[in-house]
């Protein structure tokens, strides 16, 4: 039995757990990531922070 009660896990889990940084990301996905629409201004601000931040711009808005 496994641990939700069941006979088969309740889904199957990847082998790694990866962070946001560790694969490519584009503004879009920074501003989706922070809870932001994507619109012409808060595209060049995920822009502008990623220039000064680097790929680990996006971690403070993932779990």
């Amino acid at each position: 039995m496994t641990t939700n009660g069941k006979e088969q896990p309740a889904q199957h889990r990847p082998a790694e757990l990866f962070t946001g940084s560790e694969r490519p990301y584009d503004p879009e996905d920074l501003v989706k990531a922070s809870g932001r629409e994507p619109t012409p201004s808060s595209l060049e601000w995920a822009r502008r922070l990623i220039a000064e931040e680097g790929p680990g711009a996006i971690e403070r808005y993932l779990p």
